[in-house]
């Protein structure tokens, strides 16, 4: 761990200004280890914006989270003598989630996008608390943070509380692939604990940039896994005869959409050189909807994901603190823009988008394992049907995620249960959209795999050319997963195929041979 530390350290930063955060970014901070470092800019936004706030605190104003309580107790005015308690009281109170940690990868890109926030010179911080979290971004010091406890509104409290904690020297952090107390983690990595002033507690915590990270992170899986489900689907074609009618682009630019257009591009380029494409094999007139509006449907999850995306890049490069501060006008605004719903609620679409993806998918397993429609393959994709089974137990598998995706594609964004008193009478439960949309792509990898080893099994009974990326799609399967000449157990197969999708491994060979079929 020490070593890859090393390693990362002589990459180029990505620089953090609060306008041009990327999920690419981020997913390059959260996996990668990709350093940071902040725009001169924003250190000088930073330090005039912290200026104002002292300013105010000498003055005696009353602002929202320095000199008063919050939630229920915003009416209440704490003296002189409290206010630098206050947020010390603040962070621990608020460090109350529960359940599994969430992975470091998840909390990496939360402090990311907090930093990120804190560039735009408008949350009232010192300085010193975001070069900090720069600072254990960089070093490999990341908070242990309970995944459960946000209502993804008022921010991320409970999971970024948990990140304060070590900025007070407490909680808990890995350092060097070990979990360790905090303040342990941040003497071994040489970085000064800041401790939290005025205001300081409230900055790092406010903002939903928990879910909004595991979102962006969730958005760049997504998009692998939409490129599989399209090989997928070619294979699909191939095996069982289809007519490439459908696909072709005329069809799809008369109508309009971008995403369908740029589906039906990707299982066209998939599909080149075969003897499907260049007319060789007599195909029906018309297939079933499975097969002919796949583009349609994965496209439209296209589209929405650029919708998403947009959201989230907004609320990456966005202020959700409050109040916020507007230095150049002397000004603080108290409001809600902490609020996560416009994160949670494209978010929600999108977790049941890729469930649609995956029952689609279904949809074709079913057509390759049932020889009423299967265009003369073996049933169940077995020669010896009656004595084996083949594949039929995958289709079980497939079926069982499936189910478990629909319950999860329950939209968690109209779900609020006030708190506070029912000050917080409106709240996102954005995060319980993160978190459930991890466990759709989960059982999305399992269910695509299998769509995946049933389609190559189908291949190994047809005797055509198949498409160029086709081939190479089921070359690669087959360097894991053998061919089912007769029964055996599964349950290896099927999770080599989740993890080979996971990996995109196949994803990486096509595109090595064939180009980015998007």
């Amino acid at each position: 761990m020490e070593e890859h530390y090393k390693n990362i350290s002589n990459s180029k930063p990505i620089i953090l200004d609060g306008k041009n955060l990327t999920i690419s970014d981020l997913y390059s901070i959260a996996y990668n280890n990709q350093p940071v470092s902040l725009a001169d800019d924003s250190k000088s936004k930073i330090i005039f914006c912290r200026k104002m706030v002292e300013d105010k605190i000498k003055e005696g104003e009353i602002v929202y989270g320095i000199n008063t309580g919050i939630g229920e107790f915003s009416e209440t005015v704490l003296d002189d003598s409290q206010i630098e308690d206050f947020q010390k009281y603040l962070i621990y109170n608020h460090s109350a989630g529960i359940g599994e940690p969430a992975p470091i990868e998840y909390v990496r890109a939360a402090m990311a996008s907090r930093v990120n926030v804190h560039s735009n010179g408008n949350s009232g911080c010192r300085l010193e608390i975001t070069q900090t979290i720069i600072d254990m971004l960089n070093k490999g010091v990341t908070p242990y943070v309970c995944q459960k406890g946000s209502v993804g509104a008022c921010g991320d409290l409970a999971p970024m509380a948990q990140i304060a904690l070590v900025l007070l020297g407490e909680g808990k952090a890995y350092y060097k692939g070990e979990l360790m107390d905090g303040g342990k983690a941040m003497n071994l990595a040489d970085i000064p604990i800041p401790g939290l002033k005025a205001r300081d507690g409230l900055a790092v915590i406010n903002g939903s940039n928990l879910l909004t990270s595991m979102s962006g992170l969730f958005i760049y899986k997504l998009r692998n896994l939409l490129k599989h489900a399209e090989i997928a689907a070619s294979m699909c074609l191939d095996a069982l005869k289809a007519n490439l009618r459908p696909y072709d682009h005329r069809l799809h630019e008369v109508r309009g959409f971008s995403g369908s257009i740029k589906s039906a591009s990707a299982i066209r380029k998939m599909m080149q050189d075969g003897d499907l494409a260049t007319g060789k094999l007599k195909t029906k007139v018309q297939d079933a909807y499975s097969l002919r509006s796949t583009p349609q449907v994965i496209g439209a999850v296209h589209d929405a994901e650029v919708f998403c995306s947009k959201q989230v890049k907004i609320e990456l490069n966005g202020v959700g603190d409050n109040p916020i501060f507007l230095p150049d006008e002397n000004i603080q605004i108290s409001g809600a823009n902490f609020q996560g719903t416009p994160v949670s609620l494209p978010m929600d679409m999108l977790g049941a988008a890729l469930t649609m993806v995956c029952v689609i998918s279904e949809r074709r397993l079913n057509r390759l394992n049932n020889p009423a429609l299967s265009e003369g393959l073996p049933a169940f994709l077995t020669k010896g049907a009656g004595m084996f089974s083949g594949l039929m137990l995958s289709q079980y598998t497939a079926d069982m995620q499936i189910v478990e995706q629909r319950i999860l594609s329950t939209p968690a964004s109209i779900q609020s249960i006030p708190a506070a008193a029912d000050q917080e009478d409106f709240v996102s439960m954005g995060m319980n959209t993160a978190i459930k949309n991890f466990q759709i792509l989960d059982n999305a990898y399992g269910i695509i795999g299998i769509e995946l080893m049933a389609a190559a099994q189908a291949l190994d009974f047809r005797g055509h050319q198949y498409g160029k990326g086709v081939k190479i799609a089921k070359d690669t399967i087959r360097k894991h997963v053998e061919h089912l000449d007769e029964d055996r157990p599964l349950y290896d197969d099927h999770n080599k195929m989740k993890n080979l999708v996971q990996s995109n491994e196949i994803l990486e060979e096509v595109e090595n041979c064939i180009g980015d079929i998007h």
